[in-house]
């Protein structure tokens, strides 16, 4: 697979979360992706989530669950080897249990084989968002 259809796919993924088409994001990750969210993310509990499902029930419903909305932003995607992707960003959100924003610096590592990911490293401003959780 070529770098450019490596970065299709994850321009692809990330479009879909941008509406909240979740069932396109997870059909772009393999059956048994490994996800793995920052250390001091609250969501890194069930690290390393295996599968879309684990990844679905793990992260993507307690976000839900946890903000009023939650925006990736500034999105700008770095071709590297190995089939890799990194991808350089902010998140935007806010916190229903509080109303606290924040707006943190982020970094995700893709990995992909045959235009599924099969692994992904969050990187996080985990400082920033604790802040946010704290008020």
């Amino acid at each position: 697979m070529t770098n450019e259809n490596n970065i299709k796919t994850i321009e692809t993924l990330y479009a879909a979360f941008a509406v909240g088409d979740i069932p396109t994001v997870l059909a772009a990750l393999d059956e048994k992706v490994v996800w793995n969210e920052a250390e001091g993310n609250k969501y890194a509990d069930g690290n390393p989530y295996i599968g879309p499902q684990a990844v679905l029930n793990g992260v993507f419903a307690r976000i839900g669950a946890d903000y009023e909305y939650f925006n990736l932003v500034n999105i700008e995607l770095h071709e590297m080897s190995n089939n890799k992707v990194l991808a350089t960003l902010r998140y935007q959100a806010k916190l229903k249990k509080n109303g606290a924003t924040y707006d943190a610096q982020v970094a995700h590592l893709w990995t992909l084989k045959d235009t599924k990911a099969i692994a992904f490293q969050q990187y996080l401003d985990t400082k920033n968002v604790a802040d946010a959780e704290a008020k």
